[in-house]
C-alpha cells in the first residue's frame, strides 16, 4: 500500500476511496494538461488524489474520456492497446454513478469492475459428484489471457446493465445457449469479490490493481444441449469430470479469476470441504474479500 495512491471522491463533507493508482500512473496523470483532465488535487502525506470532480456526471465522464483518450493517442500505457469502446461505471459513496470510464482504462485507476460468470454442468451418475462441467478454452489470439481456460460463460457488465441481462447476452454470444433456457434455468449464487494484481497474461502493464465483483450463476444443462462457440472469443468447449477440472487448475491453465469461480463452485457443490482442505476457511474468505470501495457489491 505504501507504493500506491488512493483515488478518492470528495463531496465536500466526506472523502471516499474509489480506486488505487500505481506511482507511475499518478505521474502520468499529473502530466495530462488541466484543460483535458480538469483539476487534480493531491495530498501527498496521505497519498490521496482526487480528479474528475466536476458538477455533473456528464462533465465528469467527458473529462475521464478525454484523459484516457489522451493517453491512448500518445501511447502512454500499453493496457490501452486493448481499447474496447465499452463504458464501465465508477460509483460514489451512496452507490450512485459518478462517471463512466473506458473498460481498458479501469485498471489504471484501480476502480471496482463488475461481471457475471456462469458454470454449466450436466448430470453424470457414473462420474464422481454426479456431474461433468463444461469448460471453454479462450481463443489463442484473444487480447487478454489467450488460450487459457475459462468459466462456461463470462463477461463484463457495462454501465446500466443488470447481471441476468448480461448473462443472457454473453451466453448467446459465447456459447450459443438459448436465451429462454438461460433466463429460466440459471440460478444465482451471490457474488465473489477479490483484488487482482495484473500479470503479463493480462497484457499491458504488470502490477496494476484490479478490484472485481463477479455475480455467480450455475446452470444445469440437459444432456442434449451442447455449448457451441458463437464468436471469436472461444476456441472450443470441453465436458470434463471434476477431477479433470482440478488437474487443469493445478497446472495453472485457468484464467486466475475463473479459477476462483471454480473454487466457489466446488465449495457450494461439496467438492471442496473442511474435511479435505486444511485451508478451507481461508480460501472461502479470500473469494469473498471485503472491498473498501462503494458500489453494488456492498448490497449483494
Amino acid at each position: 500500500m505504501k507504493t500506491l495512491y488512493t483515488l478518492v471522491w470528495d463531496d465536500g463533507e466526506t472523502t471516499t476511496p474509489i480506486g488505487y493508482l500505481k506511482e507511475e500512473v499518478f505521474n502520468m496523470l499529473a502530466k495530462v494538461p488541466t484543460s483535458i483532465k480538469g483539476d487534480l488535487e493531491v495530498r501527498r502525506g496521505k497519498r490521496e488524489l482526487s480528479v474528475f470532480q466536476q458538477a455533473t456526471e456528464e462533465e465528469r465522464s467527458k473529462r475521464a474520456a478525454a484523459t484516457t483518450e489522451y493517453w491512448r493517442t500518445n501511447q502512454v500505457f500499453k493496457v490501452l492497446n486493448g481499447w474496447r469502446n465499452e463504458l464501465y461505471p465508477v460509483y460514489g459513496p451512496k452507490n450512485e454513478l459518478l462517471y463512466n470510464m473506458e473498460r481498458s482504462a479501469t485498471s489504471l485507476f484501480g476502480i471496482v469492475t463488475y461481471g457475471v460468470h456462469m458454470t454449466a454442468y450436466v448430470r453424470s451418475p457414473e462420474s464422481s459428484y454426479g456431474m461433468k462441467i463444461w469448460i471453454p478454452r479462450r481463443a489463442a489470439n484473444k487480447q487478454t489471457y489467450g488460450g487459457m481456460l475459462d468459466n462456461t460463460v463470462a463477461g463484463g457488465m457495462a454501465t446500466g446493465e443488470q447481471p441476468l441481462e448480461c448473462l443472457v447476452r454473453e451466453a448467446g454470444e459465447e456459447a450459443s445457449l438459448p436465451r429462454d433456457l438461460v433466463k429460466k434455468s440459471s440460478t444465482s449464487h451471490g457474488t465473489i469479490t477479490y483484488i487482482y494484481i495484473r500479470t503479463a497474461e493480462a497484457t499491458g502493464e504488470v502490477g496494476l490493481i484490479q478490484p472485481e465483483c463477479q455475480y455467480v450463476y450455475d446452470l444445469e444443462l440437459p444432456a442434449d444441449v451442447v455449448p457451441i462457440p458463437n464468436d471469436s472469443e472461444v476456441q472450443e468447449f470441453y465436458l470434463w469430470t471434476v477431477e479433470e477440472v482440478q488437474e487443469h487448475m493445478a497446472k495453472g491453465e485457468f484464467k486466475a479469476n475463473c479459477a476462483l469461480l471454480m473454487l466457489d463452485f466446488f465449495i457450494r457443490h461439496g467438492v471442496l470441504t473442511p474435511e479435505n482442505e486444511k485451508d478451507y476457511d481461508e480460501i472461502k474468505s479470500r473469494i469473498h474479500r471485503k472491498l473498501e470501495f462503494p458500489g453494488p457489491h456492498t448490497e449483494a
